[in-house]
């Protein structure tokens, strides 16, 4: 029996209604048969023949802690003729219960008569699924982006990484897509598989071209350059529905009257009135966060993380976590996540953590203004580089930030980037350093084994000149301990580049929990990673999603009649 097939429904009705059953935790071998799956799921059932109907695999993982004997585990959603029967049989097994529905469906339908086109500031995931839930609810929002479309932003991007030639206005941040871009198309995230808002990202994903695999595997990724086709082809579906993305028009100022947006105007100075507008601008638009503080909308500092791209040999972390499976089509290029919390004096409540991981990839230049430097990593969909790199990264919070003000993150932020671009020569190559030189504190002058992928270049350094403290003290803390778990992490020539500056956010714009609006000011909706309310492109989606649902539910509960589904 073949496993049913992905539905490909229409976008608001993504998944059958009919009940079924899941089983969670099914153990197979890394090698098993086609065959194998379906009698495990007979064998669990106690079923007869003819009482399976079918099955659809919910997730997929891996079990690498014995790397003798690698295990798949599955969570299988089964279709039976004895369903009824089945749960009162299994009622006090923990493996076997209901299939909770993942169905999304959309809340409302937008009036015959719009009384004003909702706005999105901002085109990457959060900007972009909200711009396209409000169009498949017919409100035919406008899409304000102040980069350049995907494939023009990529030729900046890439001419940035080859020449050095930075565009301020398109580059590894700005431009349709986000920051996410560039960064390898990542998909985990602490959402639960069954929220039905993820499930519409990954089905929208999926429609838009990626592989149907990012439904079920547990770690999915799209790939950079297969990001860039998919982001294409969800603005056409955006255009098709009505909405309007317009490039190249940075917001330049906000209107706010007693305490309600009305519009907002462009840097060519155009003026767009509505008074519903999503701030879904991204972790780097400093100057837009600027502009809204001037203009009082509550903002608050955050805590984020700095820290170094570090890069390895891929085959010795594809060695140590898969052993003789290595090479394993389903396992794939293997990949780490680590955490460490200090105990050293003065560092007492610190983490250093692994982020945005990017097996077989390469550093790569994320500036976004003149004059500064940040690091960042990213992977082709086939992970087949080389090295393996990846964040490491200390947990700061605004105590550590260099005043009171609501802006300080990015000041500190600011700091840091001018002098990683100084130390790198002053032409964005990117100061580097042999992880033994770093742990000894002395500067690197020549490369070992391992070749740094940084694009336009490393000069080599002292990393720790540039750091605060406590970050170069959290660091050489942390790697020992890295190597506890990796054995080989703390090689003396694995090679580290900085800064990395960018994990997330230094700012919160506090929003209402119920409406999702500003906390003072009405129509103006914060959302995704630059207000502080996501973490990568998965929860940058339902954000937009949500706050694409609150405007529905705002502007039909204000027409008559109103229309909800």
């Amino acid at each position: 029996m073949e496993p049913t097939a992905f539905p490909r429904d229409r976008p608001e009705r993504i998944f059958e209604t009919h009940t079924m059953l899941r089983l969670t935790e099914i153990k197979l071998p890394l090698d098993h048969d086609e065959q194998a799956l379906e009698q495990a799921i007979i064998k669990k059932l106690r079923l007869r023949d003819g009482q399976l109907t079918s099955y659809r695999i919910f997730k997929r993982s891996y079990d690498a802690r014995k790397r003798e004997n690698i295990r798949l585990i599955y969570i299988i959603d089964v279709d039976s003729t004895e369903e009824k029967g089945l749960l009162k049989r299994f009622q006090s097994d923990p493996h076997v219960f209901p299939a909770p529905s993942t169905e999304y469906r959309l809340v409302a339908q937008a009036p015959k008569r719009l009384p004003h086109r909702p706005i999105v500031i901002g085109c990457g995931p959060c900007g972009m699924f909200a711009g396209l839930l409000l169009a498949q609810m017919g409100f035919r929002p406008i899409i304000l982006e102040r980069g350049k479309a995907v494939h023009e932003r990529s030729q900046d991007t890439f001419r940035f990484w080859s020449k050095g030639t930075l565009n301020p206005e398109s580059n590894a941040q700005f431009g349709e897509g986000g920051a996410g871009t560039f960064s390898d198309g990542k998909l985990y995230s602490r959402i639960k598989k069954t929220d039905n808002r993820g499930q519409k990202v990954l089905f929208e994903l999926i429609e838009a071209g990626a592989d149907p695999e990012i439904r079920y595997v547990g770690k999915p990724h799209i790939g950079t350059y297969r990001l860039v086709k998919i982001v294409e082809s969800i603005r056409g579906s955006i255009e098709r529905l009505g909405g309007e993305i317009r490039f190249e028009q940075r917001v330049e100022d906000i209107t706010i009257e007693n305490g309600q947006v009305q519009g907002v105007t462009l840097a060519n100075g155009e003026y767009l009135a509505s008074k519903h507008v999503v701030l879904a601008v991204g972790h780097s638009a400093r100057d837009t966060f600027e502009m809204l503080h001037r203009r009082g909308i509550y903002i608050e500092p955050k805590p984020f993380s700095l820290g170094v791209r570090i890069e390895h040999p891929q085959a010795m972390v594809d060695a140590f976590r898969f052993g003789d499976y290595v090479g394993d089509p389903i396992l794939g290029t293997a990949d780490y996540k680590l955490v460490h919390h200090c105990r050293g004096e003065g560092l007492a409540g610190r983490s250093v953590y692994s982020f945005c991981m990017c097996p077989g990839g390469q550093v790569v230049a994320a500036a976004s203004e003149p004059g500064q430097l940040v690091t960042n990593g990213m992977s082709q969909y086939e992970r087949s580089g080389k090295n393996a790199n990846s964040g490491i990264v200390v947990d700061i919070s605004p105590a550590d930030f260099p005043s009171d003000e609501p802006l300080a993150g990015i000041a500190l932020q600011r700091e840091l980037e001018a002098q990683a671009f100084e130390l790198g020569g002053g032409d964005y190559r990117a100061p580097g350093q042999l992880l033994g030189d770093f742990l000894a504190d002395r500067p690197s002058t020549a490369l070992g084994s391992v070749k740094p992928t940084y694009k336009p270049g490393v000069r080599l350094c002292n990393l720790a000149e540039i750091m605060p403290d406590y970050v170069a003290a959290a660091l050489r803390e942390a790697i020992p301990a890295f190597d506890r778990k990796l054995p080989g992490f703390a090689m003396a020539d694995a090679v580290i580049t900085g800064l990395e500056t960018r994990t997330s956010s230094p700012i919160r714009i506090k929003r209402d929990d119920r409406t999702l609006q500003s906390l003072n000011t009405q129509g103006l909706y914060p959302a995704g990673e630059g207000a502080g309310y996501a973490g990568g492109i998965l929860s940058a989606g339902v954000d937009g999603i949500r706050v694409a649902e609150a405007i529905a539910w705002s502007i039909v509960n204000a027409a008559q009649p109103a229309t909800i589904l």
